[in-house]
């Protein structure tokens, strides 16, 4: 092995290594924006709630998971944001 492609090795491995750590910081969020989202989709089919979703409805849902998407809910019910 040449010491250019060890240092692509070593390159490849710390870029690997680094989107490891990058998806284990934004799993939780990743997962409350999942969660979030399903609750804002079942509360539109069971109860014909309709709610805007933009990137802030999504930041919302994201860092505060159900009871963020629960006030988002709350919010465009009672016509303060999020209104379609």
């Amino acid at each position: 092995m040449t010491g250019l492609e060890l240092l692509f090795l070593i390159l490849a491995l710390v870029l690997v290594l680094g989107a490891a750590q990058l998806i284990a910081v934004a799993r939780p969020f990743i997962i409350n924006a999942v969660g979030g989202l399903v609750v804002l989709y079942l509360a539109q089919v069971g109860f014909g709630v309709t709610v805007a979703v933009s990137p802030l409805t999504i930041l919302i849902v994201a860092v505060g998971g159900v009871p963020g998407s629960v006030l988002v809910l709350a919010l465009s019910l009672f016509g303060i944001a999020f209104v379609p």
